[in-house]
């Protein structure tokens, strides 16, 4: 039997210091989602009031480090069936919203993963490894987000796949990807630390030495980022220091603890 009532979406927006970002994120979700929810790290800027006229669910967090928290945090402010879990730097296109139309009243799945668009430096990254999946879609009850930086999605039930994308832009120049990734590094230094405790210098100085290469090699070559250009040429330079910088906060926090002789 089909349903002829509405299921109703929340959109569920994590800021902080977002004010040039933010607008095109809530006028994407404006007037479609019933609900928005923001769950603010703190922000300094004007994020905050720009906001305002969109809803007045606005909820001040201080992070504490984990965005999983603050997700799960954001959906139980909810009052919807589905929730649909979103960055400032991400605006949903009117093609996803048709597309979700298609499974609003009759899920299937409990969960749904769709596909990210991300730009960098204004440029379309959707021939390499970054036109991707992500878990962002869910009934509400029915999933929530476990890990500190790269959260993950926990299903009651099974993942369905909705074949949309939303558009992620998530910095506008270089200087910003260093800000941002200097604090996931540091962020994700520390889960490893704390998941893992003091690893052996031969699996510190392999992650060092070997596995930020092969990153580098796997996301240009294997994963054909060079069909970006200079655009997936630097975009894997990036991502693979970044995973050098993990591990070297990570040695910072354990190597008065090993023996780090080569």
């Amino acid at each position: 039997m089909i349903s002829t009532s509405q299921k109703t979406l929340a959109a569920v927006i994590l800021t902080r210091n977002a004010e040039h970002q933010i607008e095109p994120c809530l006028k994407s979700v404006s007037g479609w989602a019933e609900e928005i929810i923001i769950v603010d790290g703190g922000s300094t800027d004007k994020t905050i009031d720009l906001c305002k006229p969109y809803t007045q669910k606005i909820f001040i967090r201080p992070f504490k480090g984990s965005f999983s928290d603050d997700r799960n945090f954001g959906a139980n402010q909810t009052t919807t069936d589905w929730i649909l879990q979103l960055d400032a730097d991400e605006v949903v296109p009117q093609s996803f919203k048709e597309k979700f139309e298609l499974i609003r009243n009759n899920p299937q799945f409990s969960a749904y993963k769709t596909r990210r668009k991300n730009f960098f430096l204004g440029h379309c990254m959707d021939k390499g490894p970054w036109y991707h999946y992500i878990q962002i879609l869910y009934q509400k009850n029915k999933a929530q987000f476990h890990g500190l930086v790269h959260e993950r999605l926990a299903v009651q039930g099974n993942m369905g796949i909705l074949e949309a994308e939303i558009e992620h832009t998530p910095f506008h120049c270089i200087s910003e990807w260093v800000e941002r990734h200097n604090r996931y590094t540091s962020l994700a230094a520390q889960e490893l630390y704390e998941t893992h405790g003091t690893l052996p210098w031969k699996t510190i100085r392999r992650h060092l030495f070997y596995k930020s290469f092969k990153m580098f090699w796997k996301l240009f070559i294997m994963k054909r980022a060079y069909r970006d250009g200079i655009y997936g040429f630097i975009f894997s330079v990036l991502y693979a220091f970044e995973h050098f910088l993990k591990w070297v906060k990570y040695w910072e926090l354990v190597k008065d603890k090993i023996n780090n002789e080569a």
